[in-house]
């Protein structure tokens, strides 16, 4: 198997270790893959259709994990645009989630109520081929410049219902450290923030970027979580292990949202390889995307079937922690909703079991004797309700008083 020397012949360890240099050697044309990999004939076109659209860079860390020859190799599908992407889909939008509409401020969107989303960059080490926020990351904003870090930050401080704040972009950790600090100092000054969320791809893409420095760094603000993005286990890789057992063992928490890419991760046993290794890095698997409506991403997107499918097949077939929320982001802005097959078949009383399975929903208290569920085996099973149905919690009136 070919290592990151021969792909790369010349560059030193100390080089290659660099974030740095990852940064700046960033494969950007087909001239460039074409030295890692043997482009096909729709790489080709793609790269070529979309260079007007949407930027292209892969760090040659994540370039060095493709397979040269096979076109379904999921970091290539990941990174290197094919002719699909320059097609729109029906349904396809700009922004998919409603974003813009909720950005009071240009680096935040605040469309829940006690967080908001905070734009701190619109540059990433690579640029995914299904990114949700490509009128961002593709360049067509331009960068977020001090003024408008501050303004957001003015902004969480003026609104003290906002708890939670997820440092996102474009990727944060595109950054420098120095940057990336005033950024966090900025917001963990403010008050009535509990906690701060640092989404990045660089564990993923760029594994050197997390050195000692930057875990120490984050430490410094917490409670802080690390919200990470693996996608395939073929980017778990001993220098990917390292980046995310740096932070745990700093004390910053690691968890991973995992996008369901068509013909990349969509089945079980791929995801669940995923996981099972994320959790042996003490990364925990946290949310299952379906793919959002982005722009020129239809190619990648599964049926919402396909993902019930595959968290049916998770489900007692391995750890809950192994088994994440399967989450649908609705279009326009709704937010977040969650998914999975359905377990609950029916009410009915313990001697008259529902005669066909099939999802159903929870009557009033008192409605029925009792819910039959269907196990992930297939089997149904009775749980009877509780005689009692108040569910008031009186203390509440003395604690929040």
């Amino acid at each position: 198997m070919a290592t990151w020397r021969d792909r790369f012949p010349g560059v030193t360890p100390a080089e290659w270790g660099d974030w740095r240099w990852q940064h700046r050697h960033a494969l950007r044309t087909a001239e460039e893959l074409a030295r890692v990999v043997d482009l096909g004939a729709d790489e080709r076109r793609g790269i070529a259709a979309t260079a007007a659209v949407f930027r292209l860079a892969v760090t040659p860390y994540y370039a060095s994990l493709m397979d040269r020859g096979h076109p379904f190799c999921p970091v290539r599908m990941q990174s290197i645009p094919v002719a699909a992407e320059a097609r729109s889909a029906p349904g396809d939008l700009r922004d998919p989630l409603g974003e813009d509409r909720h950005r009071p401020v240009r680096a935040v969107v605040h469309k829940y109520p006690d967080r908001v989303l905070f734009l701190a960059s619109d540059h990433c080490a690579v640029y995914c081929r299904h990114c949700t926020r490509r009128r961002i990351t593709g360049g067509e904003e331009g960068a977020f410049e001090r003024e408008a870090l501050e303004e957001g930050i003015a902004y969480v401080r003026a609104h003290r219902e906002v708890r939670d704040v997820l440092v996102s972009g474009g990727d944060p950790l595109s950054l420098s450290d120095e940057r990336l600090e005033w950024i966090l100092d900025g917001l963990r000054t403010v008050p009535h923030v509990q906690i701060l969320r640092v989404a990045t791809r660089a564990p993923v893409t760029c594994p050197m970027r997390v050195t000692d420095a930057l875990a120490a760094l984050l430490r410094r603000f917490a409670p802080l979580f690390v919200v990470t993005h693996f996608n395939h286990p073929k980017e778990c890789t001993a220098e990917a292990r390292e980046a995310c057992e740096r932070l745990v063992d700093r004390g910053v928490p690691v968890e991973n949202q995992t996008v369901l890419l068509r013909r990349v991760n969509s089945s079980a046993r791929t995801l669940a390889d995923l996981n099972h290794r994320l959790l042996a890095w003490r990364v925990r698997p946290y949310y299952l995307h379906q793919g959002d409506l982005a722009e020129g991403t239809a190619h990648l997107r599964t049926p919402l079937a396909a993902g019930v499918r595959i968290l049916e097949a998770l489900r007692g077939h391995t750890s809950g922690l192994a088994v994440p929320h399967l989450a649908v982001d609705l279009p326009g802005g709704g937010g977040k909703v969650t998914v999975q097959p359905g377990y609950l078949v029916g009410p009915g009383g313990p001697d008259a079991p529902p005669a066909a399975a099939g999802t159903a929903s929870v009557g009033e208290p008192g409605s029925a004797a009792g819910h039959w569920f269907r196990s992930y085996r297939g089997e149904l099973f009775f749980v009877p309700e509780p005689p009692e149905a108040d569910c008031s919690c009186p203390y509440d009136e003395v604690f929040y008083a």
